[in-house]
Formats: structure tokens, C-alpha cells, sequence
């Protein structure tokens, strides 16, 4: 194993736990402006409620990344995610989103190069490690945003994700 490879590994452990992080972050402070009802109310029938979303969203990662690389029993079952209409609080929904994004920080920050470059079976795919992280990432990130538009769309504002941070700073070269 040379360095570099070292280095890269190390790279990709520190962005996967800082995406996951900023997601995390960001679904708190969407949940923050919801009354409890609010939690598991659809925008339309074709669409998920957020409790659904937050629930999927635990089934997923947990498959992923805890069953997948892990190696902990897959017991997921996916379509019985978003069957539930409520019942869950959204203080219970963001402990265990919580809970959950810890026991994979420490997953993620004890994988070897050997783990991050082997293939694993999970939902049907073969994915590599870095392949799993990835996809967890980007699935967090995509319904991180499906909540804050929800949220935007029923409280009708801005959630300042990022305030006090000047986005219109140019990049230097």
C-alpha cells in the first residue's frame, strides 16, 4: 500500500463523513421548523410524507453501509418504509438519523484501502466501498433536498442553510 493510495482513502473517509455531516445538519434544521403533524404529510399521493423520506432514508444507509460493508444481517424492508403514515415523532426520526449517521462515522473512519476497493453485494448491485459511500452520500444529499423543498413549499421560507457564509466569493486560482 503506498502512500498516495493511503492518502486518497483518507481523502474520501473525511469527505463521506463531512457530506453526511452537512446533510445531517441540514434535515435538523428543516425538522426544526415543523410542527409534529407536519412530519408525515404528503404533498400529493405520488409523493412521501418526511417522516417517510427519514425512515427510507435509515433503511437505505443502514443497508448500505452497515449490512454491505459492515457485514451486519441485511433486515431491511424497503417497501415498508413508506407504508408508515405516522407514529413516529420527529424527535424519535432525527435520533435515530443521528444514531445511525454515527455508528457509520465509525465505520467509515476504520475502513482499510483493502475495504474501500472490495466489491459488495447489496440491493442487487455490485458496488466497491468507495462505490457504497458514494451512493449513500449522493441518496442523503438527494433526500436532504426533497425535505428542504417541502419544507420551503409549507412554511414559505428560506432555511438559510448557509448564513453568515458569503457564496458569491470567486474562486482563487
Amino acid at each position: 500500500m503506498s502512500t498516495t493510495e493511503s492518502q486518497l482513502s483518507e481523502e474520501i473517509k473525511k469527505n463521506t463523513i463531512y457530506r453526511m455531516d452537512e446533510s445531517l445538519r441540514m434535515v435538523e434544521k428543516s425538522l426544526g421548523e415543523l410542527k409534529e403533524e407536519e412530519i408525515w404529510r404528503r404533498p400529493n399521493e405520488a409523493s412521501n410524507s418526511i417522516g417517510n423520506i427519514m425512515v427510507h432514508l435509515c433503511g437505505n444507509i443502514t443497508q448500505y453501509v452497515l449490512a454491505g460493508i459492515g457485514g451486519k444481517k441485511d433486515m431491511r424492508q424497503r417497501d415498508a418504509e413508506f407504508n408508515i403514515s405516522g407514529g413516529i415523532s420527529k424527535e424519535q426520526l432525527m435520533a435515530d438519523l443521528k444514531s445511525l449517521i454515527e455508528q457509520v462515522k465509525e465505520l467509515v473512519e476504520s475502513l482499510t484501502d483493502e475495504q474501500l476497493i472490495k466489491y459488495y453485494k447489496v440491493q442487487g448491485f455490485n458496488l466497491s466501498g468507495v462505490g457504497i459511500l458514494m451512493h449513500v452520500v449522493e441518496h442523503f444529499s438527494y433526500h436532504t433536498g426533497q425535505i428542504a423543498y417541502w419544507v420551503k413549499c409549507l412554511k414559505a421560507k428560506d432555511l438559510e442553510f448557509y448564513s453568515g457564509i458569503d457564496l458569491n466569493t470567486k474562486n482563487e486560482n
